[in-house]
């Protein structure tokens, strides 16, 4: 039986995207990973403006997009998502670079979203106890955003800042035509849920960060969740995504 080309599935050709500010020591353990586990998948890294010679670190089997100034997560996975619609990506996976997301559970991902039938899945470190460790002041502000979203959408997102996802087609073509700046992971969930979009989640066991630095530190914690909380609030009349917009699979 001749091979399968490069990136596709039995179901069709997958994109891991992965963003990547000043990930230099873990990025190239990152996207071997990724090779050895997801062979069937191709892999994009979105260098968003580092300045620590990241791209240099970049194995070959992967592509490198280099943005010229840092744009931050929304604009990076944008950046992704534009690549795999201009490519013809049946499936997107957002693994971060920081090598918090085993690549092993990368297939497993992607078996859900089949499964399911949903539009997007979401790896979940807290459906099931596990070993992840939270400081209090963030699974705080986790569990306040989870709750908005569930009190607007009436949907239980029980980890909606995972940026451990899986996307169909007509995800990566509404988060190519508009995606949210900053920490965009609780708006999404909640804007695809209120577009008609089917999001659902799984469990997930995700490793401590070892090198880099997290965007979400103690001292801008509290505003996080305050600007993300008002930003849930005006999405309930927003439309970003129009019909016309989304093309069907």
């Amino acid at each position: 039986m001749p091979a399968s080309p490069a990136g596709s599935t039995t179901a069709g050709r997958c994109l891991l995207i992965v963003p990547a500010f000043n990930e230099r020591e873990s990025i190239a353990k990152v996207v071997r990973e990724l090779r050895a586990q997801a062979p069937f998948a191709d892999v994009l890294v979105i260098d968003d403006g580092s300045t620590d010679g990241t791209p240099h670190h970049v194995p070959r089997t992967a592509t490198v997009v280099s943005l010229p100034f840092n744009l931050g997560i929304g604009g990076a996975m944008q950046t992704g998502y534009r690549y795999a619609a201009l490519h013809g990506y049946d499936f997107a996976v957002q693994v971060d670079a920081d090598g918090q997301h085993p690549a092993d559970q990368v297939p497993g991902l992607l078996d859900a979203l089949h499964t399911t039938g949903a539009d997007m899945v979401i790896g979940s470190r807290f459906i099931e106890p596990g070993g992840y460790q939270q400081s209090f002041s963030r699974m705080a502000g986790i569990r306040v955003l989870g709750g908005l979203i569930q009190l607007l959408t009436g949907k239980q997102i029980t980890d909606c800042t995972s940026g451990f996802r899986a996307v169909n087609r007509r995800v990566i073509q509404a988060f190519a035509h508009w995606y949210p700046e900053d920490y965009p992971e609780p708006e999404v969930a909640m804007l695809l849920h209120r577009g008609g979009f089917q999001v659902c989640e799984v469990p997930a066991v995700m490793q401590q960060r070892t090198t880099g630095e997290s965007a979400f530190s103690l001292f801008n914690g509290l505003f996080y969740v305050v600007k993300v909380a008002m930003c849930l609030i005006l999405d309930t009349i927003r439309n970003p995504w129009p019909s016309e917009k989304v093309h069907a699979p």
